[in-house]
């Protein structure tokens, strides 16, 4: 089935901060919905958390206002794992132990799901993971519960490499977070690059959470290559450009799509990102897309309803979104049941908002890679590049 995206936008509900949200009406008997809690490990200090969070609330809110679940009500139940893998597990534990929890969905921290799969599997915890790393649902063997909804590692870097070909790139300097998501996006990287011509430098690793990365960024551009090529987070993309810029370097700048964040670029690095270039879904310059399509259209609306609702827009909101609709069509196909919905999810096929998901027993993680585009900064916002 297809949900309706065209729900309107409602009051603000508590977000990661309270950790309740999707709430039914205070007019209707309890007895007379059928509750179905969806978990929600994030991180509070997180910019991408607090984003899912946000997107979160507002999509169960709109399924639940829909009346396409019918007498089934969607609650959204987030705790706060702090980025800490270790509390993370907890959280995951205790939603398990619940027997009111039918799925969880978890945030940004790829280490926080990885390292819980055993509990996952134990617990026979239907799970989507909005995380970066490839491994959160890979291999299928070992992840029978999780599934992941987010740009893969290969198709980003398949759309990078042919990006930097078409521009005439012959040598790339890499920076790379050195963690889960960062050291596969590399070998992603470096994979697709032993195809071509285009070759990738040795490449330098930082701590995820580092807020200073002048360094390595200066020995980079140091070694005077075409290109820079950023597989960090959003925060650190935008310290890496800036301090591209302050290390003189006058060649492209490259972003993956673990990089995606706000619409808008900040003031500080609006100047030193101008015409970089980032891989990612449609829905970061969904102002740029004409709507000929049903599905555009429903995009158009979700970023409307979005921006509507928080001021502004954040580029990973639409992945939240389409976790809540593939558990939600689950869940009126099968109810609540853990292990049914565990199958129901592993063939989920829907129109998402961040494009076509396709979820199969030989693939868990369902966004497909013609759901990516090229996109460039243009004046301090994301463009279509074409």
């Amino acid at each position: 089935m297809r949900f309706s995206r065209r729900a309107p936008a409602v009051v603000v509900a508590a977000l990661l901060a309270t950790g309740l949200a999707g709430c039914t009406s205070d007019d209707e008997p309890a007895d007379a919905v059928n509750q179905v809690v969806i978990g929600a490990d994030l991180a509070s200090g997180s910019t991408v958390d607090t984003a899912y969070a946000r997107a979160l609330t507002l999509r169960v809110e709109q399924l639940n206002a829909s009346g396409v679940l019918g007498n089934t009500k969607l609650t959204l139940r987030i705790v706060d794992n702090g980025s800490d893998a270790t509390t993370s597990l907890r959280n995951i534990a205790a939603f398990g132990d619940d027997p009111t929890v039918a799925a969880v969905i978890t945030g940004n921290c790829s280490e926080c799901v990885v390292g819980a799969t055993k509990t996952i599997i134990d617990k026979r915890l239907p799970t989507i993971a909005l995380a970066p790393a490839d491994t959160v649902a890979a291999p299928v063997l070992e992840r029978k519960y999780t599934f992941k909804i987010g740009p893969n590692s290969a198709d980003s870097a398949s759309a990078l490499v042919s990006a930097m070909r078409q521009a005439g790139v012959k040598k790339v300097g890499v920076l790379h977070a050195d963690d889960e998501y960062g050291k596969g996006a590399r070998a992603a990287f470096e994979a697709e690059t032993g195809k071509t011509t285009v070759k990738a430098l040795a490449p330098i690793a930082v701590k995820a959470t580092a807020t200073d990365v002048s360094q390595a960024v200066g020995t980079l551009a140091g070694a005077k290559p075409d290109a820079l090529l950023f597989l960090v987070g959003p925060d650190q993309a935008g310290l890496a450009a800036t301090s591209a810029k302050a290390a003189g370097f006058k060649g492209q700048l490259y972003f993956d799509a673990a990089s995606a964040g706000d619409l808008f670029i900040s003031q500080k690095a609006a100047e030193a990102t101008e015409n970089a270039t980032m891989i990612f879904t449609q829905t970061l310059a969904i102002d740029d897309v004409i709507a000929t399509t049903p599905a555009k259209a429903t995009r158009k609306q979700w970023f409307r309803d979005y921006t509507s609702r928080y001021g502004s827009y954040s580029g990973v909101a639409s992945l939240a979104a389409d976790a809540v609709d593939v558990i939600g069509d689950a869940v009126v196909r099968v109810g609540k049941d853990r292990v049914a919905l565990r199958n129901e999810i592993e063939t989920a096929q829907l129109d998402g908002l961040s494009g076509p998901i396709r979820i199969t027993p030989d693939n868990h993680s369902g966004l497909m890679p013609q759901a990516l585009t090229v996109l460039v900064a243009r004046s301090g916002r994301w463009r279509l590049a074409s």
